[in-house]
């Protein structure tokens, strides 16, 4: 793969296409185009024998192209393809390799987004789903029908790092593909592939994009099973716009530099809330990189803890029900992203209403800590 050879950074700065146009641009132009043209239908049929590259933006421009394959190049990964959202990213890599008939195993702890896909959209497609405990007997949810295991390297929101060796041994040995959600890691941090992961997808809405302007997903894996995601792709319209493959390309390139910055504040801020006494517990992985451990935090306030007055003391940390952008955010894992996700499901995988996660931004880490002192203070 061209560019293998260089490091993170460099990677993440010079992904794209060389201009071969006459008027060479430093910066990538925006293809804010739905087609392109052609000077006669010989023209026009070059498309389509693989002399021309795009035809209509649905089916691919170099906006979106730049994303779906710098983000393969970063996960090491042969091709990859950019989408309208994580959720779509996730929607088209499991039916590129499960069909009507088909049974999947997903882990329980996924993003309640996910679970809600997972429990009710995918009965529509005839695609049944068992959600299994990490530390459970795998073996026992087996079918003769399941075809794929789906996990989060970085888990949402305890930030349970995944034993990925330990899910692809037991995939490959009965067969199974394996698609991995790296959203809270990034390539940056871990890099499925080298566990023989066979897709790893994200929601460039976050980390990837990295500024909260954005909307997008990618899917990545070997040409082989991207044929099929780009297929579905294309054909489901969950194609992303110019603009904001764009936009996430531009955030691409310091993903490095941010991520660096974001986990050492993390890291700093789980060291801090572990010594206040109106925290109960906190939830911050160790050993998941040698660059880091995430820039995610969650905590568990003690009962006599008021929420709604913690939420509501900070003086420049935002409530948000995403995360990943450069400012530090704080949101509501019972209220927002796990939702949907049934009270009893939940209480098993231990998420409690005094959880609140914390995406820890790029700010000083000295001011982060003043803003979550005083707001424990007057909660």
């Amino acid at each position: 793969m061209e560019g293998k050879e260089r490091y993170f950074n460099t990677q993440s700065v010079h992904f794209t296409k060389k201009d071969t146009s006459k008027n060479k641009s430093k910066a990538r132009p925006i293809y804010q185009t739905s087609a392109f043209v052609f000077e006669n239908l010989n023209d026009m049929e070059s498309y389509f024998t693989g002399e021309k590259d795009y035809l209509y933006s649905r089916y691919g421009n170099p906006n979106t192209e730049d994303l779906g394959k710098g983000v393969a190049l970063l996960e090491e990964m042969e091709d990859g393809i950019a989408t309208s959202s994580g959720m779509s990213a996730i929607m088209c890599a499991v039916l590129s390799v499960c069909q009507a008939g088909d049974h999947l195993l997903a882990a329980l702890d996924v993003y309640g987004g996910t679970y809600t896909l997972f429990e009710q959209e995918l009965q529509t497609f005839g695609i049944d789903v068992s959600f299994v405990q990490s530390n459970g007997d795998w073996k026992k949810e087996l079918r003769s029908n399941t075809k794929a295991f789906f996990c989060e390297s970085v888990t949402n929101p305890h930030v349970r790092i995944e034993d990925l060796e330990n899910v692809v041994t037991f995939s490959k040995g009965h067969q199974l593909r394996v698609i991995v959600d790296n959203t809270f890691a990034t390539p940056f941090l871990i890099k499925p592939v080298h566990q023989n992961v066979d897709l790893v997808i994200h929601s460039a809405t976050k980390y990837l994009g990295g500024h909260s302007d954005v909307t997008a997903g990618v899917v990545v894996g070997s040409k082989a099973l991207m044929e099929r995601v780009k297929q579905l792709v294309i054909t489901m319209g969950a194609t992303l716009s110019p603009f904001e493959a764009w936009l996430a390309c531009r955030g691409l390139k310091t993903l490095g530099l941010r991520m660096e910055r974001q986990c050492a504040n993390a890291e700093k801020l789980a060291a801090f809330l572990k010594k206040q006494p109106q925290v109960d517990h906190v939830y911050y992985p160790k050993g998941l990189s040698e660059h880091g451990n995430g820039a995610i935090v969650t905590m568990r306030l003690k009962e006599e803890v008021n929420v709604d007055t913690f939420f509501s003391s900070f003086s420049f940390v935002k409530i948000a029900p995403t995360l990943a952008g450069v400012e530090t955010s704080i949101s509501y894992p019972v209220g927002t992203s796990h939702r949907s996700v049934p009270q009893e499901k939940r209480e098993a995988l231990g998420i409690s209403p005094q959880d609140v996660r914390i995406s820890v931004g790029i700010e000083d880490s000295r001011d982060i800590e003043t803003d979550f002192l005083q707001a424990l203070n007057q909660a």
